[in-house]
């Protein structure tokens, strides 16, 4: 007992307390990132529900006067008081932002039903799609960012360095096309009545891998270009350290920050190029009913796409922040210059 008294009355060393110091800032950085999505996410449901709602006049009375709609005088007065259309717009809105945080997304005024249980139909065929978009772009940007490291001839690396902008040219929608007229009008080797077989998926995932694997590309390019002209890597290279040992060993991480930032930063497009992407190739997810929703006027399932999306943009630049000082502990944190000067 009192060997552990001793130890714990110890003080702490110059880099335990730097440690401790950073844990803290760190945490206080993660609140404070934290703090900031919940407003940025509010702001952009405030933003789009003013829109929707407010400045193209309120499209659920619209819908409610509208005898096609198919809704009896009883469920008409039950939508009514569901969404408070006969009260002030802050008093909608209030109610509106209370329900999305609860989980309450409405009712569809299209299909009467849950607007959650039609997100959560479609959303895991628009999450699929994504999710392997995401994969072929990464693994496609780093193939051609160590190509145009370690390719044996000048030639095919400055080639390589020029595929990014021709990617970035060409919209995903047209890319979709032409996968489709050649693989499944020339080759047959998928129907187009079939989409979400095996082969479509990965077609149609690459034709919204293409363009954001462009910008990603770039980012590493430029990063392993400056990396490996720094001493370190000098260094590593007389010491007779070969191409694969010195990316895997020296180059990678500190590239990595840039490629994580830029990650984030295109997963609004990887959303958007989804929903179109689902159109082109005839598949099933939130680009459809996104579709119908606004053809239909369908303002609650309208406004929880925008939402999602909005939710999951900010989500995936939070968890690149945070993931940021774990990459590179050079980065600066809030209150870490306070934290040090007390200490």
């Amino acid at each position: 007992m009192s060997s552990i008294t001793v130890l714990s009355n110890e003080p702490l060393t110059r880099g335990e307390s730097r440690a401790a110091n950073r844990s803290r800032s760190y945490m206080l950085y993660a609140l404070k990132r934290l703090a900031q999505a919940v407003v940025v996410i509010t702001l952009a449901y405030v933003i789009t529900f003013l829109l929707i709602n407010v400045l193209g006049g309120n499209p659920i009375s619209l819908t409610l006067g509208n005898p096609a709609s198919g809704l009896s005088p009883a469920q008409i007065k039950h939508v009514e008081a569901y969404y408070g259309v006969s009260k002030p717009v802050l008093d909608q809105l209030w109610l509106a932002i209370s329900r999305f945080y609860e989980g309450h997304l409405g009712i569809s005024l299209e299909y009467h039903t849950s607007v959650a249980g039609i997100l959560g139909t479609a959303l895991p065929y628009t999450l699929k799609l994504a999710g392997a978009a995401l994969i072929i772009s990464v693994l496609l940007s780093g193939l051609i960012a160590y190509g145009t490291q370690y390719l044996r001839f000048s030639w095919t690396r400055s080639a390589l360095r020029s595929v990014p902008s021709l990617f970035l040219s060409v919209p995903n929608f047209i890319i979709g096309l032409l996968l489709i007229q050649a693989f499944s009008f020339q080759l047959h080797l998928f129907s187009v009545l079939s989409p979400d077989s095996l082969i479509g998926t990965v077609l149609a995932a690459t034709a919204l891998a293409l363009p954001i694997s462009a910008p990603l590309a770039e980012v590493l390019i430029a990063n392993l270009d400056h990396e490996s002209k720094q001493e370190y890597a000098l260094v590593a290279r007389s010491r007779g350290l070969t191409h694969g040992k010195l990316l895997a060993r020296h180059l990678v991480k500190p590239s990595l920050l840039p490629a994580v930032t830029m990650a984030a930063l295109i997963t609004g497009e990887l959303m958007g190029g989804a929903l179109i992407t689902e159109e082109v190739f005839g598949r099933t997810g939130l680009g459809t009913v996104m579709y119908n929703a606004v053809t239909q006027r369908d303002a609650p399932v309208l406004q929880a796409i925008v939402s999602l999306a909005a939710v999951v943009f900010v989500t995936v630049n939070l968890l690149a922040d945070l993931l940021a000082p774990m990459l590179d502990p050079r980065i600066q944190l809030l209150g870490h210059k306070r934290a040090r000067g007390v200490a």
